[in-house]
């Protein structure tokens, strides 16, 4: 077989044959490369967090801001007036968008979507005969209603999707509740966990009495529906679906403005909502020596405190200029967009390890047949050969690698995830007890799961963005050779047109999926294998350090020394100094390539650090410049999450990497006296950090370096350039080198002797140095030390 077979069910032209719905009837290709040419080379797989702007609404809009002088709307000059009538256009448009009009419904402008929802809960009129009722499968900007109703007496009524219809018709004898009394109701339209959106005819049915819980409570209902994730690639119509409250961030839509959002309110309720708290333009008259105030008769200028961000709404009107001129509308999208989640859930579903395991579990309520029933969104954690399940922070960082943009965790939805990973409420408080926190890359505990992994595609996704991630997963995590479902492959695609599938002659119910180089032995990349580490050796074989490596500029090469002393901080100014862009943000190699280039050197006798580059003059820094010149620039960056107060080198530094990158830099060193301190399970500090990203040191075993150089050059056959063994210790950017191990035996270690030097080995390789408080500069590391590991 052929890499063809496999393709068969993979390649472009068989998506197309079974979706033809996929572009915009134009050169889409050539739209992509035009419009988001600054994605080139990335896949950008996180539209649910927020999707991208296209480079022609950004020059539209500032065209219009060259062209245009926009005042305050609060005065009543030309300009201000121009200003006025272009938000209440933008306004019109947004009705305009959703099938509606000022007579129905009215557009209050808030800061976006969270901001839109605390309006509401500030707003509506409370009783104690109140109930707030909502889907467990809400965002947590919805759940937290209750941190405002809790204290005021109104009942909290968490609902489950099932119970919605499946409880309909019910009827509480006697009846609950006040006939007067208001009731408000919350549900996504589409979920941002999985993807599954929810019937827009439960706002009629909720209002009508008909769905539970309103069915068994009497009063007023009325219903918010969180329509956030659901308007980024569908459309939405308010004359099928007469929500009371429709929160939306225009981020999700166009990817600018950020920080903008919109209550959109049915007129009917506007004069239900009460407003204590008046702020600048929203008052028709007030006297400052009496409570005394009357509100503006308008609702937009009653509820939009202070004066808008007007500038921005201006922006959204050019956001629908883009959004309806490169794609022609929501339709559109909405086919396009899903038309590449259903490919990719085929193909994800299907795909099995060599024995046949699954390699993905998808959450998911649907099998992506219906874009009415399914938005663009997948929801997953990858397995292993055993079935277990790899922790999303691993999948998270070699994605990064792989320059494949997604979202890990629980994304702000912890009752979908509770449903879905089958978490118990006392689960989530154990593992908050254990220092798991939202956010962060705690993956697993105990061996659960805390999150999973959500790839979700916008209007400008293309069919190489699935290639490449599908690509990703092979390539990092299943044991060939690959193999496919058929059955439930043909099963999912018999909807469709492309039947030409090949089977297997050894496997009727599974395609195994062939090498490019026809040998048969399964789909071949360029794969990083993650090996069973083995047990620690009891023989008394001799380690020693073959290497030492410092770095003084966080992410640009690295000096070998043969010894070196050790300071407080790891090997003495190493990750002392970085860069930062305008911002104050450290950059990588990741963003700056080039930083590779800049190879630094210290001279001992006059005390410098010197830079040097092809084609620049050398740059040379005092290495305790910081203390003597104490009116430097304090900074305050960011190093994996951690504040940390560093300095400026000064403008001769900014000149000098700047004219190298080709873009305003800075160069900055940590700051005398600040330490970072690192933290294990988010306990007290272990040790204090320069600018490294995890621990102290980074050591790696040359037996697990040389057993990946074997394996990556029998995957690339013999016509492959060989990789040099010093090429590849680069790339790992260690500090420390270990000779005589077996290879990967260090995934065991838990303590390791350098010398007469004690370290801890935390997060598999990574050491920090024991019994800080007795550090001091006299103490050396040196090539040909014994390394002494210690079993647990």
């Amino acid at each position: 077989m052929n890499l063809d077979d496999f393709d068969r069910c993979s390649r472009f032209e068989s998506f197309k044959e079974s979706w033809d719905h996929y572009g915009y009837g134009g050169d889409f290709e050539g739209m992509v490369l035009a419009e988001f040419s600054r994605i080139k080379g990335m896949t950008y797989l996180d539209h649910a967090g927020t999707t991208l702007f296209p480079e022609s609404q950004i020059k539209g809009f500032f065209q219009d801001l060259c062209g245009s002088v926009y005042g305050n709307p609060h005065s009543h000059n030309p300009s201000s007036r121009l200003t006025h009538d272009t938000v209440e256009h933008v306004r019109y448009r947004i009705l305009q968008h959703f099938n509606s009009s000022p007579e129905d419904y009215t557009v209050v402008f808030t800061a976006g979507c969270t901001a839109a929802i605390k309006l509401v809960a500030e707003s509506f009129p409370w009783t104690p005969a109140s109930s707030f009722c909502y889907l467990t499968d809400n965002h947590t900007s919805v759940v937290g209603i209750r941190g405002l109703t809790s204290p005021i007496g109104v009942a909290s009524i968490p609902i489950s999707p099932e119970e919605v219809e499946g409880r309909a018709g019910e009827r509480t004898c006697p009846k609950v509740g006040n006939s007067q009394a208001p009731h408000l109701f919350c549900y996504p339209a589409q979920s941002n966990y999985s993807g599954k959106k929810y019937p827009l005819w439960h706002v009629k049915g909720i209002r009508s009495r008909e769905l539970y819980p309103s069915c068994t409570r009497e009063g007023q209902w009325f219903v918010l529906l969180d329509a956030s994730n659901l308007v980024g690639c569908s459309p939405l119509d308010l004359q099928e679906c007469p929500a009371d409250f429709l929160p939306v961030s225009f981020y999700k839509m166009f990817g600018f403005p950020t920080g903008l959002g919109a209550l959109i309110i049915r007129n009917e309720c506007l004069d239900m909502l009460k407003k204590t708290y008046f702020g600048g333009g929203t008052a028709a008259a007030y006297l400052a020596g009496e409570d005394y105030y009357v509100p503006r008769f308008n609702i937009d200028g009653r509820f939009e405190d202070g004066t808008i961000s007007f500038l921005d709404i201006i922006a959204v009107n050019h956001g629908f200029e883009a959004l309806h001129r490169l794609t022609g509308g929501m339709e559109r999208i909405q086919l396009h967009t899903f038309g590449l989640a259903r490919h990719t859930y085929m193909m994800l579903s299907c795909l099995q390890h060599n024995n046949g395991q699954p390699v993905a579990r998808l959450y998911c309520d649907t099998e992506y047949q219906d874009p009415s029933t399914q938005g663009p969104l997948l929801n997953f954690n990858l397995l292993d050969a055993h079935g277990d399940i790899v922790g999303y922070s691993k999948v998270q960082k070699l994605a990064s690698l792989f320059n494949i943009q997604l979202r890990t965790g629980c994304f702000c939805n912890t009752g979908a995830c509770q449903h879905y990973l089958g978490m118990s409420d006392q689960q989530v408080k154990a593992n908050l007890q254990a220092g798991h926190v939202c956010g962060d890359d705690v993956d697993m505990i105990d061996g659960w799961p805390t999150g999973s992994v959500r790839v979700s595609f916008g209007y400008m996704s293309t069919f190489g963005d699935i290639q490449q991630l599908l690509r990703f997963v092979v390539d990092c995590f299943v044991q060939k050779p690959v193999r496919l479902d058929y059955i439930r492959l043909n099963r999912l695609h018999s909807a469709s047109t492309c039947s030409a599938f090949v089977r297997h002659p050894q496997s009727p119910t599974r395609l195994q999926i062939p090498s490019p180089s026809g040998t048969g032995e399964g789909l071949e990349f360029s794969h990083m294998a993650v090996a069973c580490s083995p047990t620690l050796r009891t023989s008394n074989c001799e380690r020693t350090l073959s290497q030492i490596f410092i770095y003084p500029v966080k992410s640009c090469a690295a000096i070998e020394v043969t010894q070196w002393a050790v300071g407080p901080l790891g090997l003495l100014y190493d990750r002392l100094w970085m860069v930062v862009n305008i911002n104050g943000v450290c950059l990588s190699q990741k963003q700056e390539p080039r930083l590779c280039l800049i190879q630094p050197s210290i001279h001992w006798a006059c005390k410098e650090l010197c830079l040097h580059a092809t084609g620049m003059k050398p740059l040379s820094i005092p290495l305790e410049g910081n203390k003597q010149n104490p009116g430097v620039k304090v900074f305050q960056s960011k190093v994996c999450g951690d504040r940390v107060q560093s300095v400026d080198c000064g403008d001769e530094a900014a000149d000098w990497i700047s004219e190298f990158l080709g873009k305003p830099c800075r160069l900055i060193q940590q700051s005398p006296g600040f330490i970072r301190g690192m933290k294990r399970d988010h306990a007290k500090p272990v040790a204090g950090l320069s600018l490294v990203n995890e621990a102290q040191y980074l050591m790696i075993n040359m037996a697990s370096v040389k057993f990946l150089k074997e394996h990556i050059n029998e995957r690339q056959g013999p016509e492959a350039e060989n990789l040099d063994i010093q090429q590849l210790i680069a790339r790992f950017r260690a500090n420390l080198v270990v000779m005589g191990a077996e290879p990967f035996e260090e995934d065991n270690w838990k303590h390791v002797v350098i010398g007469d030097l004690v370290f801890q080995v935390t997060f598999g390789v990574y050491l920090v140095r024991q019994h800080q408080l007795d550090l001091d500069h006299t103490s050396t590391l040196s090539v040909g030390c014994p390394v002494v590991p210690q079993s647990p």
